[in-house]
């Protein structure tokens, strides 16, 4: 899932299942073979070494005290001996000491260890994540545990991919018409398969081993360098679904693990189905947005119901496609910046203020927060190759085109605000050229695994609420916490004091509820004021922040 990292036109989530599989696996769908079982414990065995940790390098660096290094995987797990690639890895130690009661009056926690997170995409980055020590709802976890992010293969300088030249994501401006006409999908077809051939052109033979199954592989023998014995591990958005495949693949070396914004992974849903999933949920929180705005009418002038917003938006929309703001914000750059309220609210009152300044006649805000940013377009479009990769590898999709526009030409007609930019997206896996997996049936025996935590937004768009109640279902021993009638993407370390209880209460002392419970929202946003500045989340921290 592209979930919180977004950027380009309007990557998301994803997801899928028809088509012919190919042969092999058991009744675990894609298992893995003998090979690569072998693989991992070679790679591990090698990685517990260690990883030599020194000065970031400098793009890497920022405010406290990181410290980089990078762990050697193989390319191949089938053959550990054969092609090896090297991932980067980030952490800060644990600013906690031992015993010691701290000047509230509380107990200190032990140090515990290792920390890993993964921020979701794929294509996302983790190698900020440490930084998150530094922000208040992080710091009890921040003193307990040496924070570790890391970039997956394929991501930054994990042996990167690219599908094409960064800068055409700099062409503009560009359309995204809610009800596109047959030439317009024509072109998109032609578009998405020439971006799947420069997949292969550019990235090489190796594209089919960039992989879910093999971003899990690859955590074990980042567990093994970082010197632990069991992983502790949170997932956001798609990061849940790599530990869920390592909580399968590995459950006895699982010590704690936390599933925030949890990605349906039912088989039958990765990734065609679970698309469809989401450009659904996309539309109810679409029409939350709406609803804050017209609440907020005296502050925007944009209107006082959610229909009146609506038809504002539309104005914003003819005009940009009749006359782009500063030649470089169109429908389809507007398209962009707007899917992001759907995965934050803290998002809102920004682009509630560049809608009403433009129709005011100021197009400032809204070319600031919409238009093209050339010094990030080459991280864009390696996260976009990634994501491309992984969820194209990872399972069979519709491979007609007429199966593709059946199933979201419906859609389209309850939920036109994302569906069509979601098909283009994904398109590329329609046309991809190389062989496909079939995903592992994610489950786990009761006394398998040592319990999990899930945190889940009801209205979450990006990875909608039943996500986290079939993962639950597949990991025994597994509890969810629910922040209800709120929707943000990633949860945990956020504004909810009640959900952050849970969280701490569990990586600090391993508590967990007695069984599922429930939150109630965090606070909506108040309306922007001038000057007012975007503190970014945890699982924000490798987004761009428009």
């Amino acid at each position: 899932m592209r979930a919180a990292l977004l950027h380009g036109t309007a990557g998301s989530l994803v997801l899928t299942a028809l088509v012919a599989a190919p042969a092999g696996g058991d009744a675990r769908g894609a298992s893995p073979g003998r090979a690569e079982r072998h693989g991992v414990t070679v790679a591990a065995a090698r990685a517990a070494e260690g990883i030599r940790f020194g000065k970031c390098a400098e793009e890497q660096d920022g405010p406290g005290s990181r410290e980089c290094g990078t762990v050697t995987v193989p390319l191949d797990y089938a053959r550990p001996d054969g092609e090896k690639i090297q991932l980067t890895v980030s952490r800060t130690r644990a600013t906690g000491k031992n015993g010691e009661d701290g000047e509230d009056g509380k107990r200190r926690v032990p140090r515990q260890g290792s920390l890993v997170f993964n921020p979701g995409g794929p294509g996302a980055s983790g190698m900020h994540f440490p930084l998150a020590g530094l922000l208040p709802e992080w710091k009890r976890i921040a003193a307990a545990y040496d924070l570790v992010g890391y970039a997956p293969r394929g991501v930054g300088r994990s042996a990167p991919l690219s599908c094409q030249d960064p800068k055409r994501l700099l062409n503009g401006p560009s359309q995204a018409p809610a009800n596109p006409s047959e030439s317009y999908k024509k072109k998109r077809v032609a578009r998405a398969k020439a971006y799947a051939r420069g997949c292969l052109k550019r990235s090489g033979s190796g594209l089919r081993h960039f992989t879910s199954l093999n971003n899990a592989r690859d955590l074990d023998v980042l567990r093994a360098a970082l010197g632990e014995r069991r992983l502790t591990f949170m997932g956001a958005s798609y990061g849940t679904y790599i530990g869920a495949l390592y909580a399968t693949l590995f459950p006895s070396h699982v010590r704690r693990m936390v599933f925030d914004s949890a990605v349906n992974p039912d088989p039958e849903r990765i990734w065609y189905r679970n698309n469809l999933d989401q450009s659904l949920a996309f539309e109810r929180r679409w029409a939350d947005f709406r609803a804050w705005v017209a609440k907020h009418d005296e502050v925007y002038g944009l209107g006082s119901t959610p229909e009146e917003v609506l038809r504002s938006y539309e104005r914003v929309r003819a005009r940009l496609a009749a006359e782009p703001a500063g030649g470089k914000v169109g429908p389809g750059e507007l398209q962009s910046a707007y899917l992001q309220v759907g995965y934050y609210d803290d998002y809102w009152p920004r682009r509630a203020e560049a809608l009403s300044a433009y129709l005011k006649s100021d197009p400032k805000p809204l070319i600031l927060q919409a238009g093209p940013q050339p010094e990030v377009v080459a991280g864009q479009e390696n996260g976009d190759a990634v994501y491309t990769a992984v969820e194209c590898n990872d399972a069979p999709w519709p491979t007609d085109w007429r199966t593709w526009n059946r199933d979201n030409t419906r859609l389209a007609r309850v939920a036109p605000f994302e569906t069509w930019d979601n098909v283009w997206m994904n398109l590329p896996c329609a046309y991809w050229p190389v062989p496909r997996q079939r995903p592992l049936d994610v489950r786990t025996s009761p006394g398998e695994l040592p319990p999990t935590l899930i945190l889940a937004a009801e209205r979450d768009a990006a990875t909608p609420y039943k996500g986290a109640l079939e993962l639950r279902r597949r990991l025994s021993g597994s509890v969810l916490v629910t922040e209800r009638a709120a929707g943000a993407h990633g949860i945990g370390g956020g504004a909810n004091p009640c959900v952050n209880g849970h969280l701490d209460a569990y990586l600090l002392e391993g508590e967990l509820p007695v069984r599922s419970e429930e939150c109630g929202p965090h606070p909506e946003p108040k309306p922007a004021s001038p000057g007012d500045r975007f503190r970014p989340r945890a699982a924000q921290l490798s987004a761009p922040l428009g």
